[in-house]
Formats: C-alpha cells, sequence, structure tokens
C-alpha cells in the first residue's frame, strides 16, 4: 500500500454536517411546531377534566343555604337539617311552586329579581311564608306592611317587646331593616325608637301565616351566633318538616319571559358550557391549522415552461435573500458529489469515505481536504459561500483531468 494508501485509510471522516442543522436544531423545530398543538390539547384535557368533577358543594350565593361565606346562610340550613327539617333549595318561582306544593314552609331570600307577577304567584302557594330582607311587593304577599326607613342602615341589638313567642324566646336579635304596620292583624317585634319594626307575623285572608323580616342578618353565617339570632331563625324556619328555601334568580326574568319557566341554558347538561368552550378551541385551532397548512402541493401542468437556469437563479436569489448559506453550501456540495462519484464510477449506494478516498487518489489531493470541501461545515458568509464555490469547481475540474 502507497503511503497515500495508507493515509487514506486511516482518514476517519468528520460528520456531516450538510446545511448545518443538527438533531438538536432539528427538535427544537419540531417542538416550536407542535407546541400550539400541545397547549390546545392541554386545554382540552383540563376542560374535560373540570367537566368530570362533581359540581361543587358552596356557591357564593347570599343568603343561599349552600354558601358558607359570612353573607351565607350555610349553617342555620345544616341545623335546621340535623333537626329533622328537609331543606329544598330552589332558584326559580317555578321551582318553588313545585316544591312548596306538599305544604310546610316557603322561605324567600331577597326581592333582587321579583317582579309583580313573580309575588302574585308566591301570593298563590299554600305554604306558610316567610320573607327575609324581601319587602319590595308587601302590598301583595303581606297587605297592612310597609317598608320603612332603614336609616344609615347599621345593624344594632333589639329586644323583642311583643307577644310573639318566637321573638320572645329569641329576646335580642341585631337587624338594621325596618317595618311599619299600616293596617291591623300583624304583630311587630324589635321597634327601634321611632317605632319601626325589624320584624313582624300575622295570618293572611286563607289562614297561613306570613313571617316578614325587614333584614335578613340574623340568618348570616357571621351573625347566626350574635344575641338570640339563632332561636329566631330556627323558630321562624322550623315549624314544619318541609322548608323551601328561595332564593330569586335573574333565571326567572331572562329566556322565562316572566312565567318562570325554564331557559334554553336550563335543558342542557352541566357539562354542555364546557363543550361548548372546547368545541369552539378546536374550531379554532382547525381555521389557523389549516390557513397556514393547506396540504401538500399538487403537481399540475404549467401554463409555460420556466428554463432551469432561471429557476436556479431565483432559488439562489431566495438563498441570498435568506442569507441560507447552509442551504446553498449544501446544494452545491451535493452537486459536485454527484458528479464526482459518477465520473469516477463509483455506485449510487457508495458512502462518504468511499467517495473522499476515490477523489483522493484521483486528484491527488490530501482526503482531510476532499472531506472539507464536500462534508465539511457551513460557510457564514457570502465571501465564505463564493470561495466555496470555486474550490468545489477546482476540485471537480481536477478529476475531470485526471
Amino acid at each position: 500500500m502507497t503511503a497515500q494508501g495508507a493515509e487514506t485509510g486511516a482518514f476517519a471522516p468528520p460528520v456531516v454536517v450538510g446545511d448545518g442543522t443538527d438533531a438538536r436544531g432539528r427538535a427544537g423545530r419540531r417542538w416550536r411546531r407542535l407546541r400550539p398543538v400541545l397547549v390546545v390539547l392541554g386545554v382540552l384535557l383540563a376542560g374535560g377534566l373540570l367537566a368530570a368533577l362533581p359540581s361543587p358543594r358552596t356557591s357564593v350565593t347570599p343568603l343561599a343555604p349552600d354558601n358558607a361565606a359570612r353573607n351565607g346562610s350555610r349553617a342555620v340550613a345544616q341545623i335546621l337539617e340535623r333537626q329533622g327539617v328537609t331543606v329544598t333549595y330552589v332558584r326559580t318561582v317555578a321551582d318553588a311552586e313545585r316544591e312548596a306544593a306538599r305544604g310546610g314552609t316557603l322561605l324567600v331570600a331577597s326581592d333582587l329579581y321579583l317582579d309583580e307577577t313573580f309575588a302574585a304567584r308566591i301570593d298563590a302557594i299554600d305554604a306558610d311564608l316567610v320573607l327575609a330582607s324581601a319587602t319590595s311587593w308587601l302590598d301583595v304577599l303581606a297587605p297592612g306592611l310597609d317598608a320603612g326607613f332603614t336609616g344609615n342602615g347599621d345593624v344594632e341589638p333589639r329586644e323583642a317587646r311583643c307577644d310573639d313567642e318566637d321573638a320572645t324566646v329569641a329576646g335580642t336579635v341585631t337587624a338594621a331593616g325596618t317595618l311599619a304596620i299600616s293596617s291591623g292583624g300583624w304583630v311587630g317585634c324589635f321597634p327601634r325608637e321611632d317605632g319601626l319594626f325589624a320584624f313582624a307575623t300575622g295570618q293572611d285572608e286563607d289562614g297561613r301565616r306570613v313571617t316578614v323580616l325587614a333584614d335578613a342578618t340574623p340568618l348570616t353565617n357571621g351573625a347566626l351566633a350574635e344575641q338570640g339570632n339563632a332561636a329566631l331563625s330556627l323558630r321562624m324556619l322550623g315549624r314544619h318538616a318541609n322548608l323551601v328555601w328561595y332564593v330569586p334568580s335573574a333565571t326567572d326574568i331572562g329566556f322565562a319571559g316572566g312565567d318562570g319557566g325554564a331557559s334554553p341554558t336550563d335543558l342542557l347538561p352541566p357539562w354542555a358550557t364546557v363543550l361548548g368552550f372546547q368545541a369552539l378551541i378546536v374550531a379554532l385551532a382547525a381555521a389557523l391549522w389549516r390557513g397556514r397548512r393547506l396540504g401538500p402541493v399538487l403537481a399540475e401542468r404549467l401554463p409555460v415552461v420556466v428554463p432551469a437556469a432561471e429557476t436556479v437563479r431565483g432559488r439562489g436569489r431566495l438563498y441570498r435573500r435568506s442569507r441560507s448559506y447552509g442551504h446553498a453550501a449544501a446544494a452545491l456540495r451535493a452537486g459536485t458529489a454527484t458528479r464526482l462519484a459518477t465520473r469516477l464510477g463509483l455506485p449510487r449506494s457508495a458512502d462518504a469515505p468511499a467517495t473522499i478516498d476515490a477523489v483522493a487518489r484521483a486528484t491527488g489531493t490530501p482526503a482531510d481536504e476532499v472531506a472539507r470541501l464536500l462534508y465539511g461545515p457551513p460557510p457564514a458568509d457570502d465571501a465564505g459561500l463564493a470561495l466555496l464555490a470555486d474550490e468545489l469547481d477546482i476540485l471537480e475540474s481536477e478529476v475531470h483531468r485526471s
């Protein structure tokens, strides 16, 4: 073996870098492409998990029996349930009518969404009525009572000073609202110095008991343990084994059209909102994906024939504009290596070491120099790319002369 052959045989070709990319760079590009899809899938998965979870057992609705905050009434509702009272929580007047049809006590907590039609429907329910902070329609629900002035609204202790048994047992409560009695048949309790009451009870024409608590503070979790608030609340609401706890909601005045019927949203299952949100995200993701990638390019017959030289020049301009020195160098090297291999009679399956060895023997150029020209690192600028092109041209001419 000659010295040149020994040198060539001992040569280990460098790693082929082609257009300058490596496994790490390709992985990074794939990750950047897949990241939006993974984010969308993560959001959908999280939404599905949330939809599968059971509904929360508490709320933030004021005076609601499942609200554990200071303005809620979960404490008094739980105490009533331990004493054997069935507490049914409803948010629409239609549900209140259905549940209270069995008799018992109907509590109307707040009058925020009540109107005259709803007040008339509540008045027609055959159950004892308790109004807490619901004084807007006293002319319908409790004729003879008027909502008085509340002054500055400060909650203050008030003594019963009446003959009602529930109020007498409570002794003293903390309240802020006021009621004025304009006709007989009502017993007013817990008066202020100006004679306005915080509590009144009586019977309507049908003989049912109607109790009005101008201020619902005694029912709240934050004030239940103060003074006699607990005693008044439990006696007022625990007279019967069935208690319907009605907190009016916007559902009554929305799609219900004033009749308390179910709205379209009430007819949907609880997970419909989450599913609709997920479908919207999928639609947006699909629109974005299809908008950016319309599928593979289809081969079609061109109306004109574009000369190959013009195509090469156009591609070169694109490479230059984007400063893709690695791609341009890879194209030059690939073309040169293919032509050299054909000239030297190498098979198509010949690898880089075989090509380097054949070119080195044919031209007398050191193998490491041939490896640098055909499989070396990409140039960093225009000057480097031009120099590489010249060197490849010289190498190819030397092979042709051999």
